[in-house]
Protein backbone atom coordinates (compact mmCIF):
# COMPACT_ATOMS: atom_id res chain seq x y z
CA UNK A 1 0.00 0.00 0.00
CA UNK A 2 1.14 3.53 -0.78
CA UNK A 3 0.09 6.88 0.68
CA UNK A 4 1.24 10.46 0.40
CA UNK A 5 0.58 14.08 -0.43
CA UNK A 6 0.09 15.70 -3.83
CA UNK A 7 0.00 19.51 -4.25
CA UNK A 8 -2.01 21.06 -7.06
CA UNK A 9 -0.15 24.20 -8.16
CA UNK A 10 -0.91 26.67 -10.89
CA UNK A 11 -2.12 30.11 -11.85
CA UNK A 12 -5.58 31.39 -10.88
CA UNK A 13 -8.36 29.84 -12.98
CA UNK A 14 -6.24 26.89 -14.14
CA UNK A 15 -8.92 24.52 -12.83
CA UNK A 16 -7.24 23.18 -9.69
CA UNK A 17 -10.36 23.28 -7.53
CA UNK A 18 -12.51 21.66 -10.21
CA UNK A 19 -9.90 18.91 -10.56
CA UNK A 20 -9.64 18.15 -6.85
CA UNK A 21 -13.44 17.95 -6.60
CA UNK A 22 -13.51 15.55 -9.55
CA UNK A 23 -10.70 13.38 -8.17
CA UNK A 24 -12.42 12.78 -4.82
CA UNK A 25 -15.94 12.83 -6.35
CA UNK A 26 -17.21 15.37 -3.84
CA UNK A 27 -17.32 19.15 -3.64
CA UNK A 28 -14.67 20.11 -1.10
CA UNK A 29 -13.30 23.21 -2.85
CA UNK A 30 -15.43 26.10 -4.06
CA UNK A 31 -15.38 26.89 -7.76
CA UNK A 32 -16.10 30.04 -9.76
CA UNK A 33 -14.90 31.62 -12.98
CA UNK A 34 -13.18 34.38 -11.03
CA UNK A 35 -9.44 34.39 -10.29
CA UNK A 36 -8.30 33.90 -6.67
CA UNK A 37 -11.35 31.88 -5.67
CA UNK A 38 -9.19 29.60 -3.51
CA UNK A 39 -7.63 31.50 -0.61
CA UNK A 40 -6.38 28.69 1.64
CA UNK A 41 -4.98 25.20 1.49
CA UNK A 42 -7.78 22.66 1.06
CA UNK A 43 -7.25 18.92 1.25
CA UNK A 44 -9.16 16.21 -0.57
CA UNK A 45 -8.57 12.60 0.39
CA UNK A 46 -8.93 9.68 -2.02
CA UNK A 47 -8.69 6.15 -0.64
CA UNK A 48 -8.51 3.08 -2.87
CA UNK A 49 -7.53 -0.55 -2.34
CA UNK A 50 -4.02 0.36 -3.50
CA UNK A 51 -3.49 3.30 -1.19
CA UNK A 52 -4.41 6.84 -0.22
CA UNK A 53 -3.71 10.16 -1.95
CA UNK A 54 -4.09 13.43 -0.08
CA UNK A 55 -4.59 16.12 -2.71
CA UNK A 56 -3.87 19.68 -1.61
CA UNK A 57 -5.49 22.52 -3.52
CA UNK A 58 -3.38 25.67 -3.20
CA UNK A 59 -4.27 29.31 -3.89
CA UNK A 60 -3.57 30.39 -7.45
CA UNK A 61 -0.13 32.01 -7.64
CA UNK A 62 -0.23 35.60 -8.92
CA UNK A 63 1.28 39.07 -8.46
CA UNK A 64 -0.05 40.31 -5.12
CA UNK A 65 -1.77 43.66 -4.55
CA UNK A 66 -2.83 43.09 -0.94
CA UNK A 67 -1.35 41.48 2.15
CA UNK A 68 -3.92 38.70 1.75
CA UNK A 69 -2.53 37.79 -1.67
CA UNK A 70 1.08 37.86 -0.44
CA UNK A 71 0.12 35.34 2.24
CA UNK A 72 -1.75 33.21 -0.30
CA UNK A 73 1.38 32.98 -2.48
CA UNK A 74 3.53 32.15 0.54
CA UNK A 75 1.17 29.38 1.56
CA UNK A 76 1.17 27.89 -1.93
CA UNK A 77 4.98 27.81 -1.89
CA UNK A 78 5.01 26.29 1.61
CA UNK A 79 2.57 23.55 0.62
CA UNK A 80 4.61 22.66 -2.47
CA UNK A 81 7.70 22.08 -0.35
CA UNK A 82 5.95 19.69 2.01
CA UNK A 83 4.50 17.07 -0.36
CA UNK A 84 5.63 13.96 -2.22
CA UNK A 85 4.50 14.99 -5.68
CA UNK A 86 3.31 18.12 -7.50
CA UNK A 87 0.65 18.48 -10.17
CA UNK A 88 1.36 21.61 -12.19
CA UNK A 89 -2.14 22.39 -13.50
CA UNK A 90 -2.17 24.67 -16.53
CA UNK A 91 -4.98 26.05 -18.66
CA UNK A 92 -4.02 24.72 -22.07
CA UNK A 93 -6.59 26.90 -23.84
CA UNK A 94 -4.64 30.13 -23.19
CA UNK A 95 -1.10 31.09 -24.30
CA UNK A 96 1.93 30.53 -22.06
CA UNK A 97 2.66 33.67 -20.03
CA UNK A 98 5.04 35.14 -17.46
CA UNK A 99 2.66 33.91 -14.78
CA UNK A 100 3.06 30.33 -16.01
CA UNK A 101 6.83 30.76 -16.06
CA UNK A 102 6.80 32.06 -12.48
CA UNK A 103 4.83 29.06 -11.20
CA UNK A 104 6.95 26.65 -13.22
CA UNK A 105 10.12 28.04 -11.62
CA UNK A 106 8.58 27.56 -8.18
CA UNK A 107 7.90 23.91 -9.06
CA UNK A 108 11.44 23.45 -10.36
CA UNK A 109 12.94 24.95 -7.21
CA UNK A 110 11.28 22.35 -5.01
CA UNK A 111 13.28 19.57 -6.67
CA UNK A 112 10.25 17.31 -6.27
CA UNK A 113 8.78 15.04 -8.97
CA UNK A 114 6.03 16.79 -10.90
CA UNK A 115 3.29 15.90 -13.38
CA UNK A 116 2.16 18.33 -16.06
CA UNK A 117 -1.65 18.44 -16.00
CA UNK A 118 -2.77 20.10 -19.23
CA UNK A 119 -6.31 21.09 -18.38
CA UNK A 120 -9.31 22.32 -20.40
CA UNK A 121 -8.64 20.16 -23.45
CA UNK A 122 -12.40 20.29 -24.06
CA UNK A 123 -11.73 23.83 -25.35
CA UNK A 124 -8.89 22.72 -27.66
CA UNK A 125 -8.44 20.83 -30.92
CA UNK A 126 -6.29 17.70 -30.89
CA UNK A 127 -3.48 19.37 -32.83
CA UNK A 128 -3.39 22.20 -30.28
CA UNK A 129 -3.19 19.70 -27.40
CA UNK A 130 -0.20 17.95 -29.00
CA UNK A 131 1.54 21.24 -29.73
CA UNK A 132 1.00 22.37 -26.15
CA UNK A 133 2.43 19.16 -24.72
CA UNK A 134 5.50 19.45 -26.92
CA UNK A 135 6.06 23.04 -25.73
CA UNK A 136 5.85 22.03 -22.08
CA UNK A 137 8.23 19.13 -22.60
CA UNK A 138 10.86 21.66 -23.69
CA UNK A 139 10.33 23.80 -20.59
CA UNK A 140 10.79 21.06 -18.00
CA UNK A 141 11.35 17.33 -17.80
CA UNK A 142 8.13 16.35 -16.05
CA UNK A 143 7.77 12.78 -14.79
CA UNK A 144 4.38 12.40 -16.50
CA UNK A 145 2.09 14.37 -18.83
CA UNK A 146 -1.71 14.20 -18.60
CA UNK A 147 -4.03 16.11 -20.95
CA UNK A 148 -7.42 16.25 -19.21
CA UNK A 149 -10.73 18.04 -18.85
CA UNK A 150 -11.28 18.49 -15.12
CA UNK A 151 -14.80 19.79 -15.77
CA UNK A 152 -16.12 17.10 -18.11
CA UNK A 153 -13.90 14.04 -17.68
CA UNK A 154 -15.64 11.19 -15.85
CA UNK A 155 -12.69 8.93 -15.03
CA UNK A 156 -9.17 9.72 -13.85
CA UNK A 157 -8.13 6.09 -13.42
CA UNK A 158 -4.79 6.41 -15.25
CA UNK A 159 -3.83 9.56 -13.38
CA UNK A 160 -4.68 8.02 -10.00
CA UNK A 161 -2.90 4.73 -10.67
CA UNK A 162 0.20 6.51 -11.94
CA UNK A 163 0.21 8.92 -8.99
CA UNK A 164 0.19 6.06 -6.48
CA UNK A 165 3.38 4.67 -8.05
CA UNK A 166 5.22 7.87 -7.10
CA UNK A 167 4.10 7.88 -3.47
CA UNK A 168 6.00 6.19 -0.62
CA UNK A 169 4.91 2.87 0.81
CA UNK A 170 2.95 3.24 4.01
CA UNK A 171 -0.34 2.86 5.84
CA UNK A 172 -3.37 5.12 5.50
CA UNK A 173 -2.76 8.63 6.83
CA UNK A 174 -6.47 9.35 7.32
CA UNK A 175 -9.51 7.16 8.01
CA UNK A 176 -10.71 5.54 4.79
CA UNK A 177 -14.21 7.04 4.99
CA UNK A 178 -13.39 10.76 4.94
CA UNK A 179 -12.76 12.95 1.88
CA UNK A 180 -11.58 16.16 3.58
CA UNK A 181 -10.09 17.22 6.90
CA UNK A 182 -11.33 20.78 6.57
CA UNK A 183 -13.03 22.41 9.55
CA UNK A 184 -16.81 22.37 9.13
CA UNK A 185 -17.28 26.10 9.78
CA UNK A 186 -14.60 26.91 7.21
CA UNK A 187 -16.30 24.74 4.57
CA UNK A 188 -19.67 26.36 5.34
CA UNK A 189 -18.18 29.85 5.04
CA UNK A 190 -16.50 28.97 1.76
CA UNK A 191 -19.71 27.63 0.24
CA UNK A 192 -21.44 30.90 1.08
CA UNK A 193 -18.52 32.88 -0.37
CA UNK A 194 -18.75 30.85 -3.58
CA UNK A 195 -22.31 32.09 -4.06
CA UNK A 196 -21.15 35.66 -3.47
CA UNK A 197 -18.57 35.20 -6.24
CA UNK A 198 -21.23 33.80 -8.57
CA UNK A 199 -23.88 36.42 -7.87
CA UNK A 200 -21.96 39.70 -7.59
CA UNK A 201 -20.04 41.81 -10.10
CA UNK A 202 -17.02 44.06 -10.46
CA UNK A 203 -14.82 44.70 -7.39
CA UNK A 204 -17.24 43.38 -4.77
CA UNK A 205 -16.42 39.63 -4.90
CA UNK A 206 -12.70 40.00 -4.14
CA UNK A 207 -13.42 42.39 -1.27
CA UNK A 208 -15.62 39.91 0.58
CA UNK A 209 -15.08 37.40 3.33
CA UNK A 210 -17.53 35.21 5.21
CA UNK A 211 -17.53 34.51 8.94
CA UNK A 212 -19.81 32.05 10.74
CA UNK A 213 -21.25 33.81 13.78
CA UNK A 214 -23.41 31.02 15.12
CA UNK A 215 -24.29 27.41 14.27
CA UNK A 216 -26.76 25.20 16.12
CA UNK A 217 -27.97 21.68 15.43
CA UNK A 218 -31.55 20.94 16.49
CA UNK A 219 -33.08 17.57 15.65
CA UNK A 220 -32.84 17.25 11.85
CA UNK A 221 -31.97 20.87 11.13
CA UNK A 222 -29.03 23.24 11.36
CA UNK A 223 -29.46 26.94 12.09
CA UNK A 224 -26.63 29.13 10.81
CA UNK A 225 -25.99 32.83 11.16
CA UNK A 226 -23.21 34.18 8.95
CA UNK A 227 -21.86 37.61 8.18
CA UNK A 228 -20.57 38.67 4.76
CA UNK A 229 -17.83 41.25 5.16
CA UNK A 230 -17.09 43.96 2.62
CA UNK A 231 -14.37 46.61 2.63
CA UNK A 232 -16.30 49.76 1.70
CA UNK A 233 -19.59 51.30 2.79
CA UNK A 234 -20.54 51.62 -0.91
CA UNK A 235 -20.31 47.82 -1.31
CA UNK A 236 -22.83 47.07 1.43
CA UNK A 237 -26.02 48.06 -0.47
CA UNK A 238 -24.78 46.13 -3.52
CA UNK A 239 -24.36 43.01 -1.39
CA UNK A 240 -27.79 43.41 0.22
CA UNK A 241 -29.61 44.27 -3.01
CA UNK A 242 -32.94 46.02 -3.47
CA UNK A 243 -35.22 44.95 -0.62
CA UNK A 244 -32.66 42.29 0.29
CA UNK A 245 -32.86 40.58 -3.12
CA UNK A 246 -29.12 39.85 -3.43
CA UNK A 247 -28.85 38.35 0.07
CA UNK A 248 -31.90 36.20 -0.61
CA UNK A 249 -30.38 34.94 -3.86
CA UNK A 250 -27.03 34.13 -2.21
CA UNK A 251 -28.78 32.46 0.71
CA UNK A 252 -31.00 30.29 -1.48
CA UNK A 253 -28.08 29.00 -3.55
CA UNK A 254 -25.91 28.46 -0.46
CA UNK A 255 -28.59 26.48 1.38
CA UNK A 256 -28.76 23.94 -1.44
CA UNK A 257 -25.07 23.08 -1.08
CA UNK A 258 -25.08 23.33 2.71
CA UNK A 259 -27.89 20.80 3.00
CA UNK A 260 -25.85 18.37 0.88
CA UNK A 261 -22.79 18.98 3.06
CA UNK A 262 -24.58 18.65 6.40
CA UNK A 263 -27.19 16.07 5.41
CA UNK A 264 -30.09 17.96 6.97
CA UNK A 265 -32.33 20.99 6.53
CA UNK A 266 -30.48 24.28 6.84
CA UNK A 267 -31.89 27.59 8.02
CA UNK A 268 -29.44 30.29 6.95
CA UNK A 269 -29.50 33.91 8.08
CA UNK A 270 -27.08 36.30 6.36
CA UNK A 271 -25.90 39.74 7.42
CA UNK A 272 -23.54 42.26 5.79
CA UNK A 273 -20.89 44.23 7.68
CA UNK A 274 -18.19 46.68 6.59
CA UNK A 275 -14.67 45.80 7.71
CA UNK A 276 -12.42 48.55 6.37
CA UNK A 277 -9.46 47.30 4.28
CA UNK A 278 -9.46 43.87 5.91
CA UNK A 279 -7.37 42.34 3.09
CA UNK A 280 -4.39 44.39 4.31
CA UNK A 281 -4.69 43.42 7.98
CA UNK A 282 -2.95 40.23 9.16
CA UNK A 283 -5.20 39.81 12.19
CA UNK A 284 -8.37 39.91 10.09
CA UNK A 285 -6.93 37.64 7.38
CA UNK A 286 -6.09 35.04 10.02
CA UNK A 287 -9.44 35.42 11.76
CA UNK A 288 -11.31 34.68 8.53
CA UNK A 289 -9.15 31.63 7.79
CA UNK A 290 -7.42 32.89 4.65
CA UNK A 291 -3.77 32.62 3.70
CA UNK A 292 -3.48 29.77 6.20
CA UNK A 293 -4.74 26.23 6.16
CA UNK A 294 -8.48 25.76 6.45
CA UNK A 295 -7.87 22.82 8.76
CA UNK A 296 -9.53 22.63 12.14
CA UNK A 297 -6.66 23.20 14.58
CA UNK A 298 -8.93 23.82 17.57
CA UNK A 299 -10.56 20.41 17.76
Amino acid sequence: MRSGFVALAGRPNAGKSTLINSLVAEKIAIVSNRPQTTRSEIRGILTTEEGQIIFTDTPGIHKPKYRLETRMNAQAADVMNGVDLIYLVVDGSVPFSKGDEFVLNMVKNTGLPAFLILNKIDQMKEAQVLKNLESWQKRHDFEEYFPISAKFQKSFKDLIETTLKYLPEGDLLYPADIVSDGAEDFRIAELIREKVLICTDEEVPHATAVKIENKEFRKNACYIQAVILVEKQSQKPIMIGKQGSMLKKIGKLAREDLEKLLGRNVYLELFVRVEDEWRSKDARITEYGYGISGMNFDE
